[in-house]
């Protein structure tokens, strides 16, 4: 039975980078629930009258925009995917921090303030750690992503002193073949030029696109969920595990190592930093606030996401 259209004045949830691949996939899947959905762009549709006009660079955003909102899911960020110049450092850190600043101001300045915000952050916070196992408890690393994400949260300081929920969205590596890294390595493995990157045994910590949005909608739902929480699969695995899972799933081989140097020439730090690093992150706050992964292991999230 199809669901009536939300009314103009209908509460709302607001979303900043709904064009990336996990914002777009959450907008959709809101809308097909009926609820509305008013997105935060600097460039708004014009065909979209509910667009929300922001700039986090220029500090645009207007307070009253975002009355009615029950609830903010906050997902704009630079593209890590590039090398890393100074001046790309700088937008980096730059446009998570001052975006998410903007809008923390902004939601503590409302007369009816939203239930909770969603921000995002990323598995990144805990640096490079080998094999040491990671949770919500563990420290923070010393690079330049982990200083990245440890601000990127504090950003979010006035919204939870005006007493908004803060869940802060620690987010892996998102397995989809629409975008993300998943997306970059297919054309490789499908003509059989796949393999193990570096070493091979430097830790993913990974989810599929379906999981994180049902952990997305478990964290708007859960009044008892504050404070950050790992969006990761229960099982992490090596690069290794992870080229010789997908080379099984497409039924291509995945024996063409791709050396660390390459990849350090072609990215620098940010191949060092995020490619050839990584961490082994365990989800034990969505596991003890009830939420169930429909996708635990890698192959099983590769064999629905590349099928559906």
């Amino acid at each position: 039975m199809p669901t009536d259209p939300p009314t103009a004045t209908a509460p709302f949830v607001a979303i900043t980078g709904a064009s990336g691949l996990i914002g777009s996939a959450l907008l959709a899947r809101l809308r097909r629930q009926g609820k509305r959905v008013r997105r935060l762009a600097r460039s708004p549709d014009p065909e979209s009258p509910d667009d929300i006009v922001w700039d986090p660079m220029r500090g645009i955003l207007e307070p009253r925009d975002l009355e009615g909102a029950e609830a903010v899911v906050h997902l704009a960020g630079e593209p890590l995917a590039q090398r890393w110049t100074s001046t790309r450092r700088a937008a980096i850190r730059e446009s998570r921090v001052r975006g998410t600043e903007l809008l923390a101001r902004a939601i503590g300045a409302l007369d009816r303030k939203p239930s909770v915000l969603l921000s995002g952050s990323a598995v990144g916070y805990y640096g490079d750690r080998g094999d040491e196992a990671v949770d919500e408890e563990s420290e923070p690393g010393t690079d330049f992503l982990a200083e990245v994400a440890r601000d990127w949260e504090a950003a979010t300081g006035e919204a939870r002193e005006a007493g908004v929920r803060v869940v802060l969205l620690r987010t892996g590596i998102v397995m989809s073949p629409r975008g993300g890294a998943l997306e970059r390595l297919l054309p490789h493995f499908r003509l059989g030029i796949g393999g193990p990157i570096g070493t091979g045994r430097q830790w993913m910590s990974w989810i599929a696109l379906e999981d994180h949005l049902r952990a997305m909608e478990h964290a708007l739902a859960t009044t008892g969920m504050h404070g950050p929480v790992n969006l990761v699969a229960p099982n992490a695995v090596t690069n290794a595990e992870f080229a010789t899972t997908l080379g099984r799933v497409l039924g291509r081989p995945a024996l063409v190592p791709v050396p660390s140097f390459a990849l350090e020439l072609l990215y620098g730090e940010m191949a060092r930093a995020t490619i050839l690093a990584g961490q082994r992150v365990l989800p034990k706050v969505l596991l003890r606030n009830g939420f169930h992964f429909s996708y635990p292991t890698l192959e099983e999230a590769l064999r629905f996401e590349l099928t559906r």
